[in-house]
């Protein structure tokens, strides 16, 4: 039936329907958003801890408390901090530098 010919409550009601189903695909979306989020974290995760078992000896064999001392003992002899590194987009620098 042609757009024209309904009646105004038709109208809502088809509205109403369009609403949501609109509704319903953006709830669909943020899904598939959030869920490639956790993707590209799980990622990211996965290939650092790789790069840091690279370059760390035996890395495989410590427990994290090891590791994260490690890592902390690295970047504040290199005068960086991880957040001032990630928040400002700066790379590790010395004091020679």
């Amino acid at each position: 039936m042609p757009k024209s010919k309904l009646t105004l409550a038709e109208q809502i009601a088809a509205a109403k329907e369009d609403i949501k189903q609109h509704e319903n695909k953006l709830k669909l979306l943020n899904q598939k958003h959030k869920e490639q989020e956790r993707k590209d974290r799980t990622r990211r995760l996965i290939e650092r801890g790789a790069i840091l078992e690279s370059l760390i000896d035996g890395a495989e064999t410590l427990d994290n408390e090891r590791i994260k001392a490690i890592l902390q003992t690295a970047l504040s002899s290199r005068h960086v901090t991880p957040r001032a590194a990630t928040t400002t987009g700066a790379t590790a620098t010395t004091e020679a530098e």
